[in-house]
């Protein structure tokens, strides 16, 4: 009697195929270019004398689109009259659909700066739910250009926590709503609980009255721009 095993060498051959595999090591190295295009608004003081300070103010996912004039909406540019010294107001719009892209942004500040007489030493950013979040996004990536920081019912995410060395050595102060049902008021919690103790000058203010709107107990304080524009980044 005879016997056929006409199988045998299929089920040899994932064994096979691992004795014949290669390790392969490699680095991709390629310059890749990327358009940015982002509109925005510009304040700036006409009769301004020498450079003056710079406020980038990002908005809310309400303000998203193509019609700029919404960007003014709940922001510093509403309280201007409370800001007791010429400074300079940007504001760029988030396009429909997204969230912040901080490198953008970042680039526009840069492109800003080498058009206009900004005095770089008094750069501040300001922003509010999702512009909160790109606020501390952006302050986390480059630490070094603002010399104060202002999150208004931010959330937040784990890059943030992980990374939350990048905000020890910045002035900053955090503002949330205790009714927020949004932007839930752990979320300021929690991150103030990383960052205190890198940070113990960073402050934490709930106002427990407020819902998500907590930014019109924010900018209409006066006391935020005296203390915002008395902060002063060294410059290397």
């Amino acid at each position: 009697m005879k016997f056929k095993f006409k199988y045998i060498p299929f089920l040899a051959l994932p064994f096979s195929l691992s004795l014949n595999a290669q390790e392969i090591k490699g680095e991709l190295n390629k310059e890749v270019k990327r358009q940015e295009k982002i509109s925005y608004i510009l304040d700036y003081p006409q009769n301004a004398k020498g450079n003056v300070p710079l406020i980038i103010f990002l908005h809310g996912s309400g303000e998203r689109g193509t019609n700029l004039e919404i960007v003014k909406a709940h922001s510093p540019f509403t309280y201007k009259n409370l800001i007791k010294e010429p400074i300079a107001i940007l504001a760029p719009q988030c396009p429909e659909n997204m969230w912040w892209d901080t490198e953008t942004v970042y680039n526009l500040i840069k492109e800003i700066q080498s058009k206009y007489k900004i005095d770089v030493s008094r750069i501040y950013l300001t922003g509010l739910s999702m512009g909160g979040w790109g606020t501390l996004k952006l302050a986390m990536e480059h630490p070094e250009m603002f010399a104060a920081v202002v999150s208004v019912c931010a959330p937040t995410d784990r890059v943030m926590e992980d990374n939350i060395d990048q905000y020890k050595d910045l002035n900053i102060k955090i503002f949330q709503g205790g009714m927020d049902d949004v932007v839930l008021p752990e979320n300021a919690f929690n991150f103030y609980q990383k960052l205190h103790p890198i940070n113990p000058t960073a402050e934490l203010t709930i106002f427990p009255n407020d819902n998500h709107n907590s930014w019109d107990s924010t900018y209409s304080n006066p006391k935020l721009y005296e203390w915002m524009l008395s902060k002063r980044k060294i410059v290397k």
